[in-house]
């Protein structure tokens, strides 16, 4: 299906991929590819507009489905946008966990695996802008009634972090005077926001120039060699 056209500014409309098994039923996988409809459709038209804006209407037309359907697996849009982000952030977390244990098998350092898990950051942003910008919003918000699960969410991604940078300190490789809990949290924000200046003001350059200059960032501050 060829995505709807989108004006010059305008959000990138993008693919929350599934996260299912392939042993998921017949009903099951059905159900998911509905959902998923209604995530791609939702994060576009929440990009685009705003949550408050954006109506479950419009939600349907954009997911080609009728607007029953969104009331049949959500039970409202707070609930549908709630879901959204716990299974985007359930994607970030999981790519980040990959990259250190990716690391870990293949015999590198914890500055490896936090270099590791810097890329799966800008690939995961690279892929799914709109979504990445919305989380980085709601962020900041304090009024909204998905806020705890937001917290819990984001909570899970930056626990990867920390469990690398605490290995890192046992092992002797960084120093025990980091605070392993703000310097996770710094890493993951230093991703992301490097990441969103990337994708809104210098879009002309490579997922790679941008590791590149993070990486040498990463190396000097948090292994000390700089």
């Amino acid at each position: 299906m060829t995505s709807p056209s989108v004006p010059a500014g305008a959000a990138v409309p993008v693919r929350i991929r599934t996260m299912e098994s392939s042993s998921t039923t017949g009903g099951s996988t059905r159900r998911e590819a509905t959902r998923q409809k209604l995530y791609e459709a939702a994060v576009t038209l929440i990009a685009e507009q705003g949550f408050s804006a954006t109506t479950v209407d419009e939600i349907a037309e954009r997911a080609g489905v009728a607007k029953g359907t969104v009331y049949y697996n959500f039970a409202s849009k707070s609930v549908l946008f709630e879901e959204l982000l716990r299974h985007g952030v359930g994607l970030l977390t999981a790519s980040l966990r990959e990259a250190a244990e990716r690391t870990a098998r293949e015999g590198g350092s914890r500055v490896d695996a936090l270099d590791a898990m810097v890329r799966a950051g800008l690939v995961f942003i690279d892929r799914y802008p709109a979504f990445t910008q919305l989380y980085v919003a709601e962020l900041w918000r304090t009024n909204r009634a998905w806020q705890s699960t937001l917290m819990v969410v984001r909570q899970q991604a930056v626990a990867v972090v920390e469990g690398v940078l605490r290995e890192g300190v046992e092992n002797g490789e960084f120093s025990d005077e980091i605070d392993v809990q703000l310097t996770a949290a710094a890493l993951v924000g230093m991703v992301l926001v490097a990441a969103l200046d990337w994708k809104s003001f210098q879009p002309e350059r490579s997922l790679d120039d941008v590791h590149s200059a993070l990486s040498r960032l990463l190396q000097g501050r948090v292994s000390g060699k700089g």
